[in-house]
């Protein structure tokens, strides 16, 4: 069986830029290419997975909302994890934050790096 090719995706802007979209946008076309991709958000980027943030920001009138391509994302079983100081600056703890998303440290991404994945910071 073929491994397949990995890009971790590291997330630092919010809800308010519109360079989060092209983050999804170019997550979920990686995914649709057979990567395994894995998303690291930190600073502002961790308000995306907070329950409901996402669900009617559209930053690109071409795409998808931001919610819509997060739940794409996370059907195709990719790896979101959340900064820990990031998130506790935030008063979020796991509660706050979407099924399936995890608080975890940089190992997250360290691991597919130490393999040979690309990188991409937005």
């Amino acid at each position: 069986m073929e491994n397949k090719k990995q890009l971790v995706i590291v997330l630092t802007r919010g809800l308010d830029d519109e360079r989060s979209s092209v983050a999804f946008s170019i997550a979920n076309a990686a995914i649709n290419n057979d990567m395994e991709v894995t998303l690291f958000l930190a600073s502002s980027g961790v308000d995306w997975v907070r329950k409901k943030a996402a669900d009617k920001i559209r930053q690109n009138p071409e795409d998808p909302t931001l919610g819509e391509m997060l739940k794409s994302f996370m059907a195709s079983g990719c790896r979101i994890g959340v900064c820990p100081p990031c998130a506790a600056m935030r008063g979020y703890d796991a509660d706050d934050l979407i099924e399936g998303v995890e608080i975890v440290g940089p190992t997250a991404i360290f691991d597919p790096m130490k393999t040979g994945a690309s990188s991409l910071t937005f």
